[in-house]
């Protein structure tokens, strides 16, 4: 039997939402007290800056970013924020060097840091982490060698979008499922094994649970087949539960340092402690579903939320309610594990469950060994600018900055 649980605003509302389209109402949870008031909201604000502020901006090689931002103006193009740069954008050469380039942005765009927080408080500092497309083994029937599945979306997951109803809450999803005329939470992951109605919808088993753990943390992933053949995986929905990182498991536990918490640490650890990998993983009670797809062009990345390939080093993740997706983005952080700078054009084209709030992003690597050791190793301190086209509105961001 479920406690009572108390509600964020958000599922708060969702709760009523969903209660009002599941056979006309239903039965809830025994309440809890009412929760203490919420901490003062942040603030946030994007704060007007000159190209000179932009560290790096002289000297990056712009016309890597290049094509990922063309392939994003093929869609954005047809919206009125985005219409007059995008069709400016295709009058540019194809091989146009990198100060025709940077000409170019400098004309149609301006650039705008990314502020949380407000006078002496005020932080233009946030977390910068890395990502990949990571490469398994997998079979389509399961045996001893290949014993984790990784699933298509369950048919009694219920999404629901808000935003009809809230347009407060534009971009936000509720999820959840029936039991008799209740709208209940999903199952966590580790209830997970409970749900029948995950039988059948088995894309693929693949013989490692980290492996698979990581493929969803990183979205997207290859699996190549045993007998033959590749095929992508791509991230279809969630389980609606919240993401909750397994290396700040390991730290609170004191079975690692702050320090040994990145992925290549987390996985050492697991793998010389196989009795407690399980619990470990169901720390996270955040699931992923997949989509599978053809892996088409291997050089070609994964479609990120924007629905086009990812580029390696230039394509980013972030909270969409801060920067939109498409939109250029000029990053300022280190590489993984030095001091040495990170200073580049970057595109927004993906989005992630623990991607909240700005400044944030995550930075995508590509594939293959040397990406996986790039993004696995990449918890920087950085700082964001928005490049938003000239004389335009700014988005309207979310009220508050913390992760909701």
């Amino acid at each position: 039997m479920r406690k009572c649980r108390s509600l964020s605003r958000f599922e708060g509302v969702a709760a009523g939402t969903l209660c009002a389209l599941a056979l006309g109402g239903c039965a809830v949870n025994p309440a809890c007290p009412p929760p203490a008031a919420p901490p003062p909201a942040k603030l946030f604000r994007y704060q007007a800056a000159a190209w000179t502020e932009l560290p790096g901006w002289s000297t990056d090689a712009v016309q890597e970013a290049w094509p990922a931002f063309l392939a994003s103006c093929r869609d954005l193009r047809f919206r009125p924020v985005w219409s007059e740069a995008c069709t400016a954008a295709a009058a540019v050469p194809p091989d146009a060097a990198a100060q025709e380039i940077r000409g170019y942005f400098q004309q149609y765009f301006e650039p705008y840091r990314l502020q949380k927080g407000a006078g002496a408080k005020a932080e233009a500092t946030g977390l910068i982490t890395g990502y990949y497309e990571p490469l398994l083994r997998g079979a389509r029937a399961p045996s001893a060698q290949f014993n984790t599945a990784l699933y298509a979306p369950p048919p009694d997951l219920l999404s629901v979008d808000l935003a009809a109803l809230f347009p407060e809450l534009k971009g936000r999803t509720v999820r959840g499922r029936l039991e008799g005329n209740r709208v209940i939470p999903y199952y966590t992951r580790a209830e997970l094994a409970a749900d029948p109605a995950l039988r059948g919808r088995e894309l693929v088993w693949v013989d490692s649970p980290i492996d698979a753990f990581t493929l969803e943390i990183q979205g997207s992933g290859r699996v190549q087949l045993e007998g033959g053949g590749t095929i992508r995986l791509e991230y279809a929905d969630q389980n609606g539960q919240p993401y909750h990182s397994i290396g700040r498991y390991l730290v609170d536990q004191g079975l690692l340092t702050v320090e040994q918490a990145t992925m290549p640490g987390i996985r050492a650890w697991l793998e010389a402690n196989p009795e407690r990998m399980q619990e470990v993983l169901d720390a996270n009670p955040s699931v992923v579903f997949f989509t599978e797809s053809p892996l088409g062009d291997p050089d070609e990345g994964p479609r990120g939320a924007e629905s086009v390939p990812l580029t390696a080093g230039r394509s980013i993740a972030v909270d969409a309610g801060y920067v939109p997706l498409g939109a250029p983005v000029f990053l300022a952080t280190t590489f993984p594990a030095s001091d040495a700078p990170l200073e580049r054009l970057v595109i927004a084209q993906d989005t992630g469950g623990a991607i909240r709030g700005a400044p944030r992003a995550d930075l995508f690597w590509g594939s293959g060994d040397e990406a996986r050791q790039l993004a696995g190793n990449m918890r920087q301190q950085g700082e964001m600018w928005l490049l938003w086209p000239r004389g335009l509105p700014l988005p309207q961001p979310p009220p508050v900055t913390a992760a909701r």
